[in-house]
């Protein structure tokens, strides 16, 4: 790593040095105003109101619309990849996220509240925090994305349990009319995506996209199936991914439109669930799509206030070709709802004051068997919630900050949960913070987790109840200069009534069960560094240990270390850039009691903007040095661990009319 890094400054040096020289200031000659100067990232998501990182009352990351395009992010799973304690597994179907040690198998990302502009991005069915091609949007018309750790249940209910990811959306004044782009990826991938944008003198704004995506795959070897009835472990042409998207937001005075549409189809080359292995058959497809309607206003006196309304649609289908018949399998979600803020304050004081209604009006669930035709599941649920939340955000003294809050959600299916949150923000020096924070947050069983049965490989389980963590973390925030931030932060938290995908000894089949409890402690450090000439560099380190209690063991795909590093150098001024990551994944336990071998993988990528004006290109590699490497999987899978993928590219092009 060092090695690397030693190179790209050097090549800086070399290309830069001139634009470097005059780009400099004379640090003498500055002011000690001037000099004392903090640049201070804000976040939405922590408190539902703008505030200032330092504030917030979380561990906040913040990756830019200008990093993302830099470094090559392809998806929201890629962004959440380069973050500090965030590890993203992918088992050739959908992507899950896991943070500070934990990542359950068999969990959709369902310990994670997924927003967009503030909207519920998780599904009514399975409850599922889609971050892979299955994600609703366009990663390029991303302005940033917030990701904001620990309990957010005192604000956000259900799911905002290990965190929240808040993605904000760009606006229409951001685009300059009409945006087109195309790319080229290994495995025989295409994509494109057309954007049009602006603003009108009547203070209208509209931003339309839409995108499309189809990879034909790899050939993928599994070593389970290795076997002349099974292709010898080959599954060809398994590997595929197709989906196209469409988001359009439309904003007037005080009103905000918005609606975001994708619908994925996604071959599964793993023989999941007991299927035949490479049968062409076997594939799911996710549809989700919604409409957000929006009036939010700032008073004279600094209150404001907000009021939403929306409707959203999830569908899933998946064929499973099974020895005996070909398996069929549905979900459907339909959910409308609104919710009021108010946001009252006095002097230095804040007050937030929100109330929230969600009508479950179809959570269906379907699985059947065709010739012969066998019927397995048809499940019909609708059900309400209703949230009352309130926060408070007083100032102690000049430099001293309390945020407490409080949200009680009430349920159909198992009753109330009320979650409390509390954060002692200290600034003892002008540039120093210490955040001291306790947080509690639950996660309701979904339908799937409830309700689910195919008759071969799983079976439900109505007497579920939500699973609760409470959370202990301190951090220190300390700003060198005007360019360095340096932070640490300490965590403990401990989770009850787990609920986790288990088999049954006594007939075979999976079924998710509340399962004692986990305990978890450990460390991150970060140093993110940003030089006048435009280097950036940011490096972190997450040491996280994560047990179960009773019998006392370690979590399963649990890496102990995680280690990242990223380099933005440009080459030459404002025109052409070179990424750089490298990302360290420590051994994981897998449910077989083996271990997937720890790695490291190294992405880069060169950009260039306006050589030619309007036109923006770009070249990426991935897994530079072709890695091999595999997350371990879960109960529905033959195989213990499954391979990621080795060196791929891309080629972008994006132009401006």
């Amino acid at each position: 790593m060092f090695i690397i890094y030693s190179f790209f400054i050097a090549l800086l040096m070399v290309c830069n040095l001139a634009d470097a020289a005059e780009a400099a200031p004379d640090l003498l000659k500055l002011e000690l105003e001037e000099l004392m100067e903090i640049k201070v990232a804000v976040v939405y998501g922590a408190s539902k109101f703008e505030q200032k990182v330092t504030e917030a009352p979380a561990s906040v990351s913040i990756i830019t619309s200008d990093e993302i395009k830099k470094y090559g992010y392809r998806t929201l799973a890629d962004i959440l990849k380069s973050v500090r304690g965030f590890y993203v597994n992918y088992d050739r179907n959908y992507h899950y996220a896991g943070i500070r040690g934990f990542a359950r198998p068999g969990d959709y990302s369902t310990r994670f509240l997924l927003l967009v502009d503030g909207h519920r991005i998780n599904d009514n069915v399975y409850n599922q925090a889609a971050i892979g091609t299955d994600f609703i949007l366009d990663v390029d018309i991303i302005e940033r994305v917030e990701v904001i750790r620990g309990p957010g249940s005192s604000l956000y209910g259900s799911n905002a349990f290990l965190g929240v990811i808040n993605v904000i959306t760009k606006r229409g004044i951001n685009i300059g009319k009409v945006e087109a782009s195309g790319e080229a990826r290994s495995f025989d991938t295409y994509k494109g995506r057309l954007t049009y944008g602006n603003q009108f003198k009547n203070g209208l704004e509209i931003l339309l996209s839409g995108s499309a995506y189809d990879t034909q795959g790899q050939d993928l070897y599994f070593k389970e199936f290795d076997e002349p009835a099974t292709n010898n472990g080959i599954a060809e042409n398994r590997d595929y991914d197709r989906y196209h998207s469409l988001f359009s937001n439309l904003s007037f005075k005080d009103f905000t439109f918005q609606s975001a549409y994708v619908s994925r189809k996604k071959g599964i080359p793993t023989a999941s669930f007991s299927t035949i292995f490479n049968d062409s058959r076997a594939y799911t497809v996710d549809e989700h799509g919604y409409f957000d309607i929006k009036y939010e206003q700032t008073f004279d006196n600094g209150d404001s206030g907000m009021a939403r309304l929306f409707y959203d649609w999830y569908n899933y289908k998946g064929d499973y070709p099974l020895s005996t018949a070909l398996n069929k399998d549905f979900g459907w979600g339909k959910w409308w709802g609104g919710e009021l803020k108010f946001i009252k304050k006095f002097y230095e004081h804040k007050l937030i004051l929100g109330t929230e209604y969600l009508n479950n009006f179809r959570q269906d669930q379907l699985n059947y068997d065709i010739e012969p035709y066998n019927l397995y599941l048809d499940d019909k649920r609708d059900s309400d919630l209703w949230a009352l939340y309130i926060q408070t955000e007083p100032r102690i003294l000049n430099n001293l900050l309390l945020n407490l809050g409080v949200r009680h959600d009430y349920y159909e299916t198992f009753g109330g949960s009320t979650n409390p949150r509390f954060a002692l923000i200290y600034n003892p020096y002008k540039k120093t913070w210490l955040k001291f924070l306790y947080g509690q947050a639950f996660r309701a069983p979904n339908n799937y987790e409830l309700y689910y049965t195919d008759g071969s490989t799983s079976k439900p389980n109505p007497n579920l109840q939500p699973e609760i963590i409470r959370t202990y973390e301190i951090i220190w925030e300390q700003y060198i200069g005007e360019y360095i931030l340096v932070s640490a932060s300490g965590f403990y938290y401990r989770i009850k009534d787990l609920i986790t995908q288990q088999t049954d000894p006594a007939d075979g089949l999976m079924v998710y069960r509340n399962t004692g409890e986990v305990e978890a402690k450990g460390m991150e450090l970060e140093l993110e560094h940003r030089l006048h000439n435009g280097i950036r560099n940011r490096v972190s380190y997450s040491y996280q240990d994560a047990r179960n209690v009773q019998p006392e063991s370690r979590l399963t795909n649990s890496p102990r270390h995680l280690a990242k590093f990223n380099l933005l150098v440009p080459l030459k001024k404002e025109k052409l850039f070179s990424g750089l990551e490298v990302q360290y994944t420590d051994k994981r336990g897998t449910l077989a009691e083996e271990q997937a071998d720890a790695f490291f993988v190294t992405n880069l990528t060169l950009s260039s903007h306006n050589f030619v004006k309007g036109l923006e290109a770009s070249v990426s590699i991935y897994n530079l040095f072709d890695k091999k490497y595999g997350n371990p999987a879960s109960e529905e899978h033959t195989m213990d661990i499954i391979e990621q993928d080795g060196r791929s590219f891309r080629m972008k092009l994006t132009y401006r009319f």
